[in-house]
Protein backbone atom coordinates (compact mmCIF):
# COMPACT_ATOMS: atom_id res chain seq x y z
CA UNK A 1 0.00 0.00 0.00
CA UNK A 2 1.39 3.42 -0.95
CA UNK A 3 2.54 5.72 1.84
CA UNK A 4 0.09 8.65 2.11
CA UNK A 5 2.96 10.97 3.06
CA UNK A 6 5.17 10.07 0.09
CA UNK A 7 5.08 13.22 -2.07
CA UNK A 8 3.73 12.81 -5.59
CA UNK A 9 5.82 14.75 -8.09
CA UNK A 10 6.55 14.04 -11.74
CA UNK A 11 10.26 13.60 -12.37
CA UNK A 12 10.81 13.67 -16.13
CA UNK A 13 13.33 16.10 -17.61
CA UNK A 14 10.78 18.87 -18.22
CA UNK A 15 8.42 18.39 -15.28
CA UNK A 16 9.88 21.14 -13.11
CA UNK A 17 10.26 23.70 -15.88
CA UNK A 18 8.35 26.97 -15.76
CA UNK A 19 5.87 28.00 -18.43
CA UNK A 20 8.18 30.74 -19.69
CA UNK A 21 11.14 28.34 -19.79
CA UNK A 22 9.14 25.82 -21.82
CA UNK A 23 7.99 28.51 -24.24
CA UNK A 24 11.57 29.75 -24.66
CA UNK A 25 12.86 26.21 -25.26
CA UNK A 26 10.19 25.64 -27.90
CA UNK A 27 11.23 28.87 -29.65
CA UNK A 28 14.87 27.71 -29.60
CA UNK A 29 13.95 24.33 -31.05
CA UNK A 30 15.12 22.39 -27.97
CA UNK A 31 11.68 20.80 -27.61
CA UNK A 32 8.33 21.07 -29.34
CA UNK A 33 4.75 21.84 -28.40
CA UNK A 34 3.82 18.28 -29.38
CA UNK A 35 6.50 16.80 -27.12
CA UNK A 36 5.47 18.99 -24.18
CA UNK A 37 1.82 18.10 -24.70
CA UNK A 38 2.55 14.36 -24.76
CA UNK A 39 4.76 14.63 -21.66
CA UNK A 40 2.04 16.45 -19.71
CA UNK A 41 -0.60 13.91 -20.80
CA UNK A 42 1.70 11.09 -19.71
CA UNK A 43 2.10 12.72 -16.28
CA UNK A 44 -1.66 12.95 -15.89
CA UNK A 45 -2.12 9.32 -16.89
CA UNK A 46 0.68 8.22 -14.56
CA UNK A 47 -0.04 10.30 -11.45
CA UNK A 48 -3.62 11.46 -11.42
CA UNK A 49 -5.20 8.24 -10.19
CA UNK A 50 -3.79 9.15 -6.77
CA UNK A 51 -4.46 12.87 -7.02
CA UNK A 52 -7.74 13.23 -8.97
CA UNK A 53 -6.74 16.75 -9.98
CA UNK A 54 -7.38 16.86 -13.76
CA UNK A 55 -10.99 15.74 -13.83
CA UNK A 56 -11.99 16.86 -17.34
CA UNK A 57 -9.59 15.80 -20.09
CA UNK A 58 -9.40 17.17 -23.61
CA UNK A 59 -6.33 15.41 -24.96
CA UNK A 60 -7.31 15.04 -28.63
CA UNK A 61 -7.93 18.74 -29.11
CA UNK A 62 -4.79 19.53 -27.11
CA UNK A 63 -2.66 17.41 -29.42
CA UNK A 64 -4.19 19.13 -32.45
CA UNK A 65 -3.49 22.56 -30.94
CA UNK A 66 0.09 21.53 -30.16
CA UNK A 67 0.61 20.42 -33.75
CA UNK A 68 -0.72 23.79 -34.95
CA UNK A 69 1.67 25.59 -32.58
CA UNK A 70 4.64 23.70 -33.99
CA UNK A 71 3.56 24.59 -37.51
CA UNK A 72 3.23 28.26 -36.56
CA UNK A 73 6.72 28.54 -35.08
CA UNK A 74 8.68 28.56 -38.38
CA UNK A 75 6.42 31.38 -39.58
CA UNK A 76 7.69 33.66 -36.84
CA UNK A 77 5.03 33.06 -34.18
CA UNK A 78 6.51 34.32 -30.89
CA UNK A 79 3.50 34.39 -28.59
CA UNK A 80 4.57 34.27 -24.92
CA UNK A 81 3.02 30.86 -24.10
CA UNK A 82 3.25 29.23 -27.53
CA UNK A 83 3.07 25.46 -27.06
CA UNK A 84 2.89 25.48 -23.25
CA UNK A 85 0.48 22.82 -21.87
CA UNK A 86 -1.78 24.09 -19.09
CA UNK A 87 -5.05 23.26 -17.35
CA UNK A 88 -7.82 25.54 -16.09
CA UNK A 89 -10.18 25.38 -13.14
CA UNK A 90 -13.42 23.51 -13.88
CA UNK A 91 -15.45 26.64 -13.13
CA UNK A 92 -14.26 28.29 -16.37
CA UNK A 93 -16.13 27.64 -19.59
CA UNK A 94 -14.20 25.80 -22.29
CA UNK A 95 -16.28 25.22 -25.41
CA UNK A 96 -17.44 21.61 -25.63
CA UNK A 97 -16.53 20.72 -22.05
CA UNK A 98 -18.71 20.53 -18.93
CA UNK A 99 -18.86 23.38 -16.42
CA UNK A 100 -20.54 22.02 -13.29
CA UNK A 101 -18.85 23.89 -10.43
CA UNK A 102 -18.84 20.47 -8.76
CA UNK A 103 -22.63 20.52 -8.37
CA UNK A 104 -24.74 17.46 -9.17
CA UNK A 105 -27.37 19.70 -10.75
CA UNK A 106 -24.66 21.09 -13.04
CA UNK A 107 -24.14 17.76 -14.81
CA UNK A 108 -24.94 18.11 -18.48
CA UNK A 109 -24.04 21.81 -18.55
CA UNK A 110 -21.77 21.90 -21.61
CA UNK A 111 -20.18 25.23 -22.48
CA UNK A 112 -20.74 26.56 -25.99
CA UNK A 113 -17.91 29.11 -25.82
CA UNK A 114 -14.65 29.80 -24.03
CA UNK A 115 -14.42 32.07 -21.00
CA UNK A 116 -12.65 35.35 -21.79
CA UNK A 117 -9.66 34.27 -19.69
CA UNK A 118 -9.43 30.99 -21.60
CA UNK A 119 -9.60 32.91 -24.88
CA UNK A 120 -6.71 35.10 -23.76
CA UNK A 121 -4.55 32.18 -22.67
CA UNK A 122 -5.19 30.41 -25.96
CA UNK A 123 -4.43 33.61 -27.86
CA UNK A 124 -1.10 33.72 -26.00
CA UNK A 125 -0.36 30.22 -27.36
CA UNK A 126 -1.23 28.03 -24.38
CA UNK A 127 -2.48 24.48 -25.00
CA UNK A 128 -5.49 23.55 -22.82
CA UNK A 129 -5.23 19.91 -21.70
CA UNK A 130 -8.39 19.92 -19.61
CA UNK A 131 -9.94 21.19 -16.40
CA UNK A 132 -9.11 20.73 -12.72
CA UNK A 133 -11.26 19.86 -9.74
CA UNK A 134 -13.15 22.28 -7.48
CA UNK A 135 -15.11 22.51 -4.27
CA UNK A 136 -18.88 22.16 -4.74
CA UNK A 137 -20.19 25.57 -5.70
CA UNK A 138 -16.62 26.84 -5.12
CA UNK A 139 -17.53 27.08 -1.44
CA UNK A 140 -15.08 24.96 0.57
CA UNK A 141 -11.40 24.55 1.40
CA UNK A 142 -11.60 21.00 0.10
CA UNK A 143 -12.03 20.09 -3.57
CA UNK A 144 -14.43 17.22 -3.04
CA UNK A 145 -17.73 17.13 -4.88
CA UNK A 146 -20.44 14.69 -6.06
CA UNK A 147 -19.50 15.07 -9.73
CA UNK A 148 -15.76 14.36 -9.73
CA UNK A 149 -14.92 13.17 -6.22
CA UNK A 150 -12.01 14.26 -4.04
CA UNK A 151 -8.66 15.81 -4.92
CA UNK A 152 -5.72 14.81 -2.75
CA UNK A 153 -2.72 16.86 -1.69
CA UNK A 154 0.45 15.75 -3.53
CA UNK A 155 2.47 16.15 -0.33
CA UNK A 156 0.17 13.85 1.66
CA UNK A 157 -2.85 12.27 -0.04
CA UNK A 158 -4.67 11.92 3.28
CA UNK A 159 -4.99 15.72 3.35
CA UNK A 160 -6.86 18.32 1.37
CA UNK A 161 -5.26 20.15 -1.54
CA UNK A 162 -7.41 23.13 -0.60
CA UNK A 163 -10.34 24.73 -2.33
CA UNK A 164 -11.88 25.87 -4.32
CA UNK A 165 -8.96 25.78 -6.79
CA UNK A 166 -7.64 22.58 -5.22
CA UNK A 167 -7.22 20.60 -8.42
CA UNK A 168 -5.29 23.53 -9.88
CA UNK A 169 -2.82 23.66 -6.99
CA UNK A 170 -2.42 19.86 -6.90
CA UNK A 171 -1.63 19.68 -10.61
CA UNK A 172 1.01 22.38 -10.21
CA UNK A 173 2.55 20.89 -7.08
CA UNK A 174 2.81 17.46 -8.71
CA UNK A 175 4.67 19.10 -11.64
CA UNK A 176 2.00 17.92 -14.07
CA UNK A 177 1.65 21.36 -15.67
CA UNK A 178 3.46 24.69 -15.11
CA UNK A 179 0.54 27.15 -15.17
CA UNK A 180 -3.09 27.22 -14.09
CA UNK A 181 -6.11 29.50 -14.12
CA UNK A 182 -7.93 29.86 -10.81
CA UNK A 183 -10.43 32.13 -9.06
CA UNK A 184 -10.69 33.57 -5.56
CA UNK A 185 -13.29 35.11 -3.29
CA UNK A 186 -12.63 33.45 0.07
CA UNK A 187 -9.04 32.34 -0.48
CA UNK A 188 -9.74 29.96 -3.36
CA UNK A 189 -6.40 30.71 -5.05
CA UNK A 190 -4.37 31.58 -1.97
CA UNK A 191 -5.31 28.70 0.35
CA UNK A 192 -4.71 25.86 -2.18
CA UNK A 193 -1.44 27.54 -3.17
CA UNK A 194 -0.40 27.59 0.48
CA UNK A 195 -1.52 24.01 1.11
CA UNK A 196 0.32 22.65 -1.93
CA UNK A 197 3.44 24.82 -1.88
CA UNK A 198 2.89 26.74 -5.14
CA UNK A 199 2.38 30.36 -6.19
CA UNK A 200 -0.97 32.07 -6.62
CA UNK A 201 -2.08 35.63 -7.29
CA UNK A 202 -5.45 37.12 -6.38
CA UNK A 203 -5.61 40.23 -8.57
CA UNK A 204 -7.06 43.59 -7.69
CA UNK A 205 -10.81 43.50 -8.06
CA UNK A 206 -12.07 44.12 -11.58
CA UNK A 207 -8.81 44.12 -13.55
CA UNK A 208 -9.42 40.77 -15.29
CA UNK A 209 -12.62 39.90 -17.15
CA UNK A 210 -14.34 36.97 -15.43
CA UNK A 211 -16.97 36.40 -18.12
CA UNK A 212 -17.35 32.66 -18.64
CA UNK A 213 -16.59 31.94 -14.99
CA UNK A 214 -20.22 31.66 -14.03
CA UNK A 215 -22.41 29.73 -11.69
CA UNK A 216 -24.42 27.14 -13.68
CA UNK A 217 -27.69 28.70 -14.71
CA UNK A 218 -26.52 32.30 -14.28
CA UNK A 219 -25.73 34.60 -17.18
CA UNK A 220 -22.26 35.89 -16.41
CA UNK A 221 -22.76 39.08 -14.39
CA UNK A 222 -19.53 39.99 -12.51
CA UNK A 223 -19.46 38.45 -9.04
CA UNK A 224 -19.08 40.95 -6.20
CA UNK A 225 -15.76 40.42 -4.38
CA UNK A 226 -14.66 37.53 -6.63
CA UNK A 227 -11.71 37.63 -9.03
CA UNK A 228 -9.93 35.32 -11.44
CA UNK A 229 -6.17 34.93 -11.46
CA UNK A 230 -3.11 32.83 -12.29
CA UNK A 231 -1.45 30.04 -10.34
CA UNK A 232 2.06 28.80 -11.09
CA UNK A 233 5.33 27.53 -9.68
CA UNK A 234 7.29 30.75 -10.21
CA UNK A 235 6.75 34.45 -9.71
CA UNK A 236 7.78 35.16 -13.32
CA UNK A 237 5.02 32.90 -14.65
CA UNK A 238 2.48 34.62 -12.38
CA UNK A 239 3.49 38.05 -13.66
CA UNK A 240 3.42 36.99 -17.31
CA UNK A 241 0.04 35.29 -16.98
CA UNK A 242 -1.40 38.27 -15.12
CA UNK A 243 -0.43 40.55 -18.01
CA UNK A 244 -2.19 38.17 -20.41
CA UNK A 245 -5.36 38.09 -18.31
CA UNK A 246 -5.58 41.78 -17.33
CA UNK A 247 -7.86 44.15 -19.21
CA UNK A 248 -5.24 46.94 -19.16
CA UNK A 249 -1.49 47.07 -18.82
CA UNK A 250 -0.24 47.13 -15.24
CA UNK A 251 2.75 49.19 -14.17
CA UNK A 252 5.89 47.24 -13.25
CA UNK A 253 8.02 50.33 -12.62
CA UNK A 254 7.88 50.07 -8.83
CA UNK A 255 8.86 46.39 -8.58
CA UNK A 256 12.42 47.03 -7.41
CA UNK A 257 15.46 44.78 -7.61
CA UNK A 258 16.04 43.92 -3.96
CA UNK A 259 14.58 44.26 -0.47
CA UNK A 260 16.77 47.15 0.66
CA UNK A 261 14.62 50.05 1.77
CA UNK A 262 11.34 48.18 1.41
CA UNK A 263 8.80 49.11 4.09
CA UNK A 264 6.85 46.03 5.12
CA UNK A 265 4.11 45.53 7.69
CA UNK A 266 3.82 42.01 9.08
CA UNK A 267 0.46 40.97 10.54
CA UNK A 268 0.50 37.71 12.48
CA UNK A 269 -2.65 38.07 14.60
CA UNK A 270 -6.29 38.55 13.69
CA UNK A 271 -8.93 39.36 16.32
CA UNK A 272 -11.43 36.99 14.70
CA UNK A 273 -9.41 33.74 14.79
CA UNK A 274 -6.28 32.16 16.28
CA UNK A 275 -3.28 31.15 14.17
CA UNK A 276 -1.50 27.81 14.10
CA UNK A 277 1.99 28.15 15.63
CA UNK A 278 3.62 26.59 12.57
CA UNK A 279 2.13 29.35 10.39
CA UNK A 280 3.46 32.00 12.80
CA UNK A 281 6.91 30.40 12.63
CA UNK A 282 6.77 30.64 8.82
CA UNK A 283 5.86 34.34 9.08
CA UNK A 284 8.74 34.96 11.50
CA UNK A 285 11.08 33.22 9.09
CA UNK A 286 9.94 35.54 6.30
CA UNK A 287 10.34 38.60 8.52
CA UNK A 288 13.87 37.59 9.54
CA UNK A 289 14.85 37.04 5.90
CA UNK A 290 13.37 40.41 4.93
CA UNK A 291 15.30 42.21 7.65
CA UNK A 292 18.50 40.42 6.67
CA UNK A 293 17.87 41.61 3.10
CA UNK A 294 17.66 45.23 4.19
CA UNK A 295 13.91 45.72 4.53
CA UNK A 296 12.27 47.62 7.36
CA UNK A 297 9.68 45.30 8.94
CA UNK A 298 7.07 46.70 11.32
CA UNK A 299 4.73 44.47 13.33
CA UNK A 300 2.06 47.06 14.09
CA UNK A 301 0.66 50.28 12.68
CA UNK A 302 -2.03 52.71 13.74
CA UNK A 303 -2.93 52.94 10.04
CA UNK A 304 -4.16 49.34 9.92
CA UNK A 305 -7.96 49.22 9.55
CA UNK A 306 -10.01 47.55 12.27
CA UNK A 307 -9.67 43.92 11.15
CA UNK A 308 -12.56 42.66 13.29
CA UNK A 309 -14.97 45.23 11.87
CA UNK A 310 -13.66 44.57 8.36
CA UNK A 311 -14.19 40.84 8.77
CA UNK A 312 -17.79 41.31 9.92
CA UNK A 313 -18.50 43.52 6.91
CA UNK A 314 -16.80 41.04 4.59
CA UNK A 315 -18.86 38.18 6.01
CA UNK A 316 -22.12 40.03 5.33
CA UNK A 317 -21.19 40.83 1.72
CA UNK A 318 -19.92 37.32 1.11
CA UNK A 319 -23.09 35.71 2.48
CA UNK A 320 -25.28 37.84 0.20
CA UNK A 321 -23.06 37.08 -2.78
CA UNK A 322 -23.17 33.33 -2.25
CA UNK A 323 -26.90 33.35 -1.52
CA UNK A 324 -27.52 35.50 -4.61
CA UNK A 325 -29.90 37.66 -2.55
CA UNK A 326 -31.91 34.83 -0.99
CA UNK A 327 -33.07 35.40 2.61
CA UNK A 328 -30.65 34.67 5.44
CA UNK A 329 -31.42 31.85 7.93
CA UNK A 330 -33.36 34.39 10.03
CA UNK A 331 -35.67 34.93 7.05
CA UNK A 332 -34.49 38.49 6.33
CA UNK A 333 -33.16 39.42 2.91
CA UNK A 334 -30.87 42.41 2.44
CA UNK A 335 -32.51 45.36 0.73
CA UNK A 336 -30.97 47.37 -2.09
CA UNK A 337 -30.40 50.18 0.41
CA UNK A 338 -28.55 47.72 2.66
CA UNK A 339 -26.34 46.71 -0.26
CA UNK A 340 -25.50 50.31 -1.18
CA UNK A 341 -24.57 50.98 2.46
CA UNK A 342 -22.25 47.97 2.31
CA UNK A 343 -20.63 49.30 -0.87
CA UNK A 344 -20.04 52.66 0.83
CA UNK A 345 -18.42 50.94 3.81
CA UNK A 346 -16.27 48.88 1.46
CA UNK A 347 -15.12 52.05 -0.35
CA UNK A 348 -14.17 53.68 2.96
CA UNK A 349 -12.21 50.57 3.89
CA UNK A 350 -10.28 50.62 0.59
CA UNK A 351 -9.37 54.27 1.18
CA UNK A 352 -8.09 53.37 4.65
CA UNK A 353 -5.85 50.71 3.12
CA UNK A 354 -4.69 53.30 0.59
CA UNK A 355 -3.50 55.51 3.45
CA UNK A 356 -1.64 52.56 4.95
CA UNK A 357 0.12 51.90 1.65
CA UNK A 358 1.42 55.48 1.64
CA UNK A 359 3.57 54.33 4.57
CA UNK A 360 4.26 50.72 3.53
CA UNK A 361 5.19 49.00 0.27
CA UNK A 362 3.37 45.79 1.19
CA UNK A 363 1.76 43.80 3.98
CA UNK A 364 2.89 40.28 4.87
CA UNK A 365 0.14 38.06 6.28
CA UNK A 366 -0.80 34.39 6.63
CA UNK A 367 -2.56 32.73 3.73
CA UNK A 368 -4.68 30.68 6.15
CA UNK A 369 -4.99 29.90 9.85
CA UNK A 370 -3.59 26.36 9.33
CA UNK A 371 -1.62 24.23 6.90
CA UNK A 372 -3.33 21.47 4.89
CA UNK A 373 -5.69 19.52 7.13
CA UNK A 374 -6.94 15.90 6.87
CA UNK A 375 -9.91 15.27 4.58
CA UNK A 376 -13.27 16.00 6.20
CA UNK A 377 -16.45 14.04 5.52
CA UNK A 378 -18.72 15.57 8.16
CA UNK A 379 -21.47 17.96 7.03
CA UNK A 380 -20.07 21.41 6.22
CA UNK A 381 -22.25 23.33 8.68
CA UNK A 382 -21.29 21.01 11.54
CA UNK A 383 -17.53 21.35 11.10
CA UNK A 384 -15.29 22.75 13.79
CA UNK A 385 -11.49 23.12 13.85
CA UNK A 386 -8.82 23.14 16.51
CA UNK A 387 -6.35 25.95 15.92
CA UNK A 388 -3.56 26.57 18.44
CA UNK A 389 -5.51 24.54 20.98
CA UNK A 390 -8.71 26.52 20.50
CA UNK A 391 -12.01 25.21 19.14
CA UNK A 392 -13.13 27.50 16.31
CA UNK A 393 -15.65 27.51 13.48
CA UNK A 394 -14.55 25.90 10.22
CA UNK A 395 -15.23 29.24 8.53
CA UNK A 396 -12.45 30.80 10.59
CA UNK A 397 -10.43 30.05 7.46
CA UNK A 398 -12.05 33.12 5.89
CA UNK A 399 -10.30 35.62 8.14
CA UNK A 400 -7.01 36.00 6.26
CA UNK A 401 -8.62 35.70 2.85
CA UNK A 402 -10.95 38.58 3.67
CA UNK A 403 -8.11 40.94 4.59
CA UNK A 404 -7.38 41.43 0.87
CA UNK A 405 -10.72 40.36 -0.66
CA UNK A 406 -12.97 42.90 1.06
CA UNK A 407 -11.03 46.00 -0.09
CA UNK A 408 -10.28 44.39 -3.47
CA UNK A 409 -6.50 44.40 -3.01
CA UNK A 410 -3.97 42.24 -4.87
CA UNK A 411 -2.40 39.40 -2.88
CA UNK A 412 0.34 36.97 -3.90
CA UNK A 413 0.82 33.71 -2.03
CA UNK A 414 4.23 32.05 -2.15
CA UNK A 415 5.74 28.98 -0.46
CA UNK A 416 7.50 30.12 2.71
CA UNK A 417 8.24 26.97 4.71
CA UNK A 418 8.06 23.19 4.80
CA UNK A 419 8.05 22.18 8.49
CA UNK A 420 9.12 18.76 9.80
CA UNK A 421 5.72 17.24 9.00
CA UNK A 422 6.42 17.86 5.30
CA UNK A 423 3.38 20.09 4.68
CA UNK A 424 4.13 23.38 2.93
CA UNK A 425 3.00 26.70 4.36
CA UNK A 426 2.39 29.74 2.20
CA UNK A 427 2.42 33.41 3.10
CA UNK A 428 0.58 36.18 1.25
CA UNK A 429 1.95 39.57 0.23
CA UNK A 430 -0.75 42.24 -0.07
CA UNK A 431 -0.20 45.50 -1.96
CA UNK A 432 -2.18 48.63 -2.76
CA UNK A 433 -5.08 48.55 -5.22
CA UNK A 434 -3.83 47.83 -8.76
CA UNK A 435 -0.23 47.46 -7.54
CA UNK A 436 -0.41 43.80 -8.53
CA UNK A 437 3.10 43.55 -9.90
CA UNK A 438 4.46 45.04 -6.69
CA UNK A 439 2.82 42.22 -4.70
CA UNK A 440 4.29 39.59 -7.03
CA UNK A 441 7.73 41.23 -7.08
CA UNK A 442 8.00 41.59 -3.30
CA UNK A 443 6.86 37.98 -2.87
CA UNK A 444 9.61 36.99 -5.32
CA UNK A 445 12.21 38.96 -3.36
CA UNK A 446 11.08 37.46 -0.05
CA UNK A 447 11.14 33.96 -1.50
CA UNK A 448 14.65 34.56 -2.78
CA UNK A 449 15.76 35.85 0.61
CA UNK A 450 14.43 32.71 2.29
CA UNK A 451 16.47 30.55 -0.05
Amino acid sequence: MADAKAPIHADDAWSGASALDIAAAIRRGETSAHEQCDLAIARIERLDDRLNAVVVRDFDRARSAAQAADQALPNGDRRPLLGVPITVKEAFDVAGLPTTWGLAEGRGNIADSDAVAVQRLKAAGAIILGKTNVAPGLGDWQSDNPVYGRTNNPWDVSRTAGGSSGGSAAALAAHIIPLELGSDIGGSIRVPSSFCGVWGHKPSYGIADAHGHRYPGSDGAPQPLGVIGPMARTAADLAAALDILADASLDRADAGLDLRGKRLLLIDAHPSAPLDPAVRVALDRVADAAIAGGADVARSSDLLPDLAAQHRAFGKMLAITFARGAPAPDGRAASLADWFDMLDAQARNRRAWGRLFEAFDAVIAPANVVAAFPHRDDPYHERRMTVDGQDVAYDAQLVWAGVATYPGLPATTFPAAVPSDGLPIGVQVIADFRADHRAIAIAHLLHGALR
